[in-house]
C-alpha cells in the first residue's frame, strides 16, 4: 500500500470535522491521512507542529520585546475558546470544532526561552478577533515562518500574510489516500 496525495485541502476551520467526515466517507475510514510537507520530507500532526512551534519560538528569540511583553501581561493564552488552556503543552488536546496551536506554541515558547506567564490576562491569539494588541502581533497570520523555502507553491492565501506560519501550515497540508 502506498500514500498518494489527492489534494491540498487548504483552511479547515470550524468545518474541520465535517471535512473529516468526508474524507471517511469518501475514502473509508482510516484509509486517508493528512500530513505536512516540511523541505523534503513529510510528516504528520506531532512532526507539523513541532516546526510551527519553532517558528514561535525562534521568532520570540528575535524579538525579545514581544516576550517580555506577552509573559507581563498574560496569565495564559487561548485561540477559540478559553477552555483551549486546559490543553497545556499537549497538541493532541483539541476540545473546540476547530484545530488550535499557536496558544500551545506560544506555551512551549515560553518554557523554552525559560520564562513563565506572570500576567492578569488571559489573552486571546487569533488574528483580528482577540481586544489585546498581543492578539494580532502574535497571530499565526503574523509570526514569520522560518523556513520561506518550504512553502508550497502557489502559496494559498486567506487571512494570512505571506511568508507566515500560518501559511505554511495552510499550504504545506496534503490530503493522502492509501491505494
Amino acid at each position: 500500500m502506498v500514500w498518494e496525495t489527492i489534494e491540498r485541502p487548504g483552511y479547515l476551520g470550524r468545518h474541520r470535522d465535517e471535512r473529516y467526515a468526508e474524507y471517511s466517507k469518501r475514502y473509508g475510514a482510516g484509509n486517508w491521512r493528512l500530513v505536512w510537507r516540511m523541505g523534503s520530507q513529510t510528516g504528520g500532526f506531532c512532526e507539523a507542529t513541532a516546526v510551527y512551534g519553532l517558528a514561535y519560538y525562534l521568532y520570540l528569540q528575535e524579538r525579545a520585546d514581544l516576550l517580555d511583553w506577552l509573559v507581563r501581561a498574560a496569565r495564559d493564552v487561548y485561540d477559540d475558546a478559553p477552555s483551549n488552556v486546559a490543553s497545556g503543552l499537549d497538541y493532541q488536546i483539541q476540545e473546540t470544532g476547530r484545530t488550535h496551536v499557536q496558544d500551545i506554541a506560544l506555551r512551549w515558547a515560553v518554557l523554552l526561552h525559560g520564562r513563565e506567564f506572570q500576567g492578569s490576562e488571559l489573552i486571546q491569539i487569533r488574528a483580528t478577533q482577540g481586544p489585546h494588541p498581543l492578539s494580532r502581533l502574535l497571530s499565526p497570520g503574523e509570526v514569520p515562518f522560518h523556513c520561506p523555502d518550504w512553502i508550497l507553491l502557489p502559496a494559498l492565501t486567506g487571512w494570512w500574510n505571506p511568508g507566515s506560519v500560518e501559511q505554511w501550515y495552510q499550504s504545506n497540508r496534503l490530503l493522502q489516500v492509501q491505494r
